[in-house]
Parts: C-alpha cells; structure tokens; sequence
C-alpha cells in the first residue's frame, strides 16, 4: 500500500510506517495491520494543545462542525485519556456535486498518558465554537509524613 495516495506521506509516523512496509513487504506477517494505520491517521490527523495549570491538565482539540453526540472523553486503564469520534459526511442534496472535497470525514482520536496526579475523578468536557475543551484536576499533594518519635526504654 502507498502511504502518499491518502496524502499523508509528510509526517514523520507515517514516513517510517512506510518505511516498515515496503522493507516487509504488504503481506509479511510483520508489517503494520489495517486497522494500525487507520488509528494512527486517526490520531495524526487531530491536533491537540495541552496546558498544565497550577490545579489542572487541559487539552484543547479543534472539533469544528461537530456536535456533542459526536465526540466521545473516556479514561481507559492506566490513566490514559481517549478522545475520539467520528466526523460524518454530509448529506449530498440532489442535483449537486462537489468539486472539491479538502475537510476531513471519518474517525479520529487522540490519547494521552495522564500523570499520576491526575484526578481521573473530576474531569470536565465542552465543546463550543468548534473547540473541546477537557480539563483534568490535578489531586492535592500528599500530605508529608511526619516523623514518628519512638520511646526508648532503658533495658
């Protein structure tokens, strides 16, 4: 399979996937499966910003044209953070037909490893204009341990 017929030969991920299959071979047991590729468009193709507050973690993904139902937050094990959906192609009205089709349909996704701190707990998820936001809170410090004094007793 040529990576450059679903325009996406410009990225470094995609350039070594390329690199793995063509020195496989497409049907060697060791190249990359469908599916791999297509998640990993997927997560190429949804861009993300990430801000680190002094009380939380958020991320910033454009979502532009999608509706609530659309988008799907989850917190998978290991405290990772999925982000995914589908974005669906309109419906064609009759008597019309595209020209030029540059937006973008089908799934997306995006993960991210959340650190320790992370409460998995209290996240919040908006999508507005276009834009999600989640924010993550951050657990409070852990309380340092003070030092346990033990009695000496004379033998």
């Amino acid at each position: 399979m040529d990576l450059r017929l679903l325009g996406i030969d410009n990225t470094p991920l995609f350039h070594t996937l390329h690199h793995m299959m063509e020195a496989a071979g497409e049907d060697s047991v060791n190249a990359p499966s469908k599916i791999y590729v297509r998640d990993a468009k997927a997560m190429a193709a949804t861009p993300a910003d990430v801000k680190e507050y002094p009380n939380s973690y958020v991320f910033v993904v454009d979502m532009p044209g999608l509706k609530s139902g659309d988008i799907k937050v989850q917190v998978e094990e290991d405290n990772v953070l999925l982000i995914s959906g589908e974005r669906k192609r309109e419906e064609e009205k009759e008597g019309a037909k595209f020209i030029r089709m540059e937006r973008r349909v089908g799934k997306f996704m995006r993960k991210f490893s959340l650190p320790e701190n992370a409460n998995t707990d209290a996240i919040s998820a908006v999508c507005q204009d276009g834009v999600l936001t989640v924010t993550v809170q951050k657990l409070p410090p852990p309380e340092p341990k003070k030092p346990k004094t033990i009695e000496v007793k004379v033998a």
